[in-house]
């Protein structure tokens, strides 16, 4: 079969979902979630929350929403979608647990309207969702936008899949427009007035902020889809910060329809598996090991026969991009409530949300650990305070993100279990999840050996205070004897003695504390037989210089 110029291939429906991993600043409010604070800062009222599929009619409940229940094992349906509703109560307060998810959707957001080139028509798209992903005990949002066209070139989809989902622009051509983004992108509402346009070409922009605050600017575009969240490096006014912690290009799941998937070119199978790093004008590197073994790295052909007689459906998967490609003729595989495009709407989207959630809770902790090491000041006793419960906040945080959101299989389903294996292989989380355990280790074991060393030498100088104490205390307390009997004396008189001891006793005792290093090295000195006895008695260096 003779394969066709990407120009050639019609995509009959095209459906593109972009997630993008934020870090969300903590809060000063103890008693209030994120979502909770969006909810109060919101007052435009531009989120709405998303209620489970889970409702109090049974009639309402449909059956794609049960597949991808059932798709995932019993502790990912706790998390993804809260405990069991059992008739018998909980053991602790009887009320069962929600889910972890928190899930808001912006209504007024209709259309999306691009230019991918300097001089190409404009495109416009419909918007499917645009919902942003709150997570328990974890600062991260995932912001996801899903748009969807159809009739399009196939060159025309794999440019917009390349250009379309970048935070900001990278570099500018001699003209001033961004190279790899958009030309243009603008936000419609549902009467296609304009709500945003973005600002790819201001190149002083991004220039003057990166330059002033050292931190990459965001796109005007998606700036605005995240409001009333605000950049943290900027001056805006918000209550919820974030900050960029992944790569400026947004991870994409994409959904392709044609007419005959088999006449594809290799070429343009790559650019469909790799299009976050492979660009579309660019002539193809076979000498890459990635090129060369891409059909066995990135490829998974469960659902291909490569015949007349199908199925004819390729999933590719190189961790930042998750492709779905499928024979437009087959009613199984644009079926939205049974077939492949509700799958990809539901389990294969959780699947990759989960994966890229794990990397982005590891670098939340990475970054944490990266600042509490930049501001400790082993000179200032506050800074190391500081320090030991930023690391005592973080190890417990990551233990309980260990045991409620890591692991390692999501379902029994064999392709769905190739699929998470391959993304999380592709995008490094098990050994970056390593990593951080190693690194909240080493720093734990540094607090505990350091809180170790202190009360050691606590005990040491205790040690060596009662050491030196012992001999009036015996002198004094010999047979029970009084030195100075005066218990017949005026009450006055015997205050008066019992504020000098007090007074003389507590200045022998803090002497004793603050020369107890000094008498610690002069009592293992006495004890050291191995010393002639000249060198066992330097009574004179004892006051030569406090302990440090």
């Amino acid at each position: 079969m003779v394969a066709l110029d990407s120009s050639d291939h019609l995509v009959r429906h095209f459906r593109q979902m972009l997630l993008w991993p934020l870090q969300l600043m903590q809060i000063d409010d103890e008693e209030r979630s994120h979502w909770q604070l969006l909810e109060a800062v919101d007052t435009a009222h531009l989120w709405s929350r998303v209620e489970d599929e889970f409702t109090a009619d049974p009639a309402q409940f449909q059956e794609r929403h049960y597949k991808e229940f059932v798709s995932f094992l019993p502790y990912v349906q706790r998390f993804l979608y809260g405990e069991s509703r059992g008739a018998r109560p909980r053991i602790n307060d009887g009320t069962p647990g929600e889910s972890a998810l928190r899930v808001y959707r912006r209504h007024d957001i209709g259309a999306l309207r691009v230019i991918l080139r300097a001089g190409d028509p404009p495109l416009v798209l419909k918007v499917a969702h645009v919902d942003l992903y709150f997570f328990d005990d974890v600062d991260v949002a995932m912001l996801n936008t899903e748009v969807t066209a159809d009739d399009l070139p196939l060159s025309t989809a794999l440019d917009l899949m390349y250009r379309f989902g970048r935070a900001y622009p990278t570099t500018w051509d001699e003209y001033g427009n961004g190279v790899h983004n958009v030309w243009s992108a603008e936000w419609l509402d549902a009467r296609g007035e304009v709500l945003v346009a973005s600002d790819s070409g201001n190149r002083a922009k991004y220039l003057e902020f990166a330059c002033q605050y050292r931190a990459a600017g965001t796109a005007a575009h998606w700036a605005y889809l995240v409001q009333p969240l605000v950049l943290d490096a900027a001056d805006d006014e918000g209550l919820l910060r974030y900050r960029q912690i992944a790569y400026h290009r947004m991870p994409l799941m994409a959904f392709l329809a044609l007419d005959d998937p088999r006449r594809i070119a290799d070429a343009d199978w790559v650019r469909l598996g790799l299009i976050a790093s492979v660009h579309p004008d660019e002539p193809m590197p076979h000498n890459d090991p990635d090129i060369s073994a891409f059909f066995a790295r990135y490829s998974f052909d469960r659902y291909w026969s490569g015949t007349s007689d199908g199925p004819n459906t390729r999933f590719l998967c190189s961790g930042r991009v998750l492709s779905v490609i499928g024979d437009a003729q087959s009613a199984y595989f644009l079926d939205t409530e049974r077939g492949l495009l509700s799958q990809f709407r539901h389990q294969y989207f959780m699947l990759f949300l989960i994966a890229h959630f794990h990397q982005a809770a590891l670098l939340v902790f990475s970054d944490r650990l990266v600042d509490a090491i930049h501001d400790l000041d082993m000179h200032d006793r506050n800074s190391i305070r500081r320090f030991r419960g930023r690391v005592h906040a973080s190890f417990d945080s990551f233990l309980r993100f260990t045991h409620r959101y890591w692991f390692n299989v999501l379902s029994e389903h064999p392709h769905m279990q190739a699929l998470h294996r391959a993304c999380v292989r592709h995008l490094g989380n098990d050994s970056l999840y390593a990593e951080i355990k190693e690194e909240l280790r080493d720093m734990s074991q540094y607090l505990d050996s350091d809180s170790q060393r202190r009360q050691s030498t606590t005990v040491t100088r205790l040690t060596v205070v009662t050491t030196f104490s012992l001999i009036g205390t015996v002198a004094t307390g010999f047979l029970g004897m009084n030195i100075i009997d005066e218990a017949s004396a005026p009450i006055s008189a015997r205050l008066l003695y019992l504020a000098a001891t007090v007074i003389a006793t507590a200045v022998l005792t803090l002497f004793l504390v603050k020369k107890s290093r000094r008498l610690s090295d002069l009592m293992d000195k006495l004890s050291d037989e191995k010393l002639p006895p000249s060198r066992r008695m330097p009574v004179s260096s004892i006051g030569r210089r406090g302990d440090e």
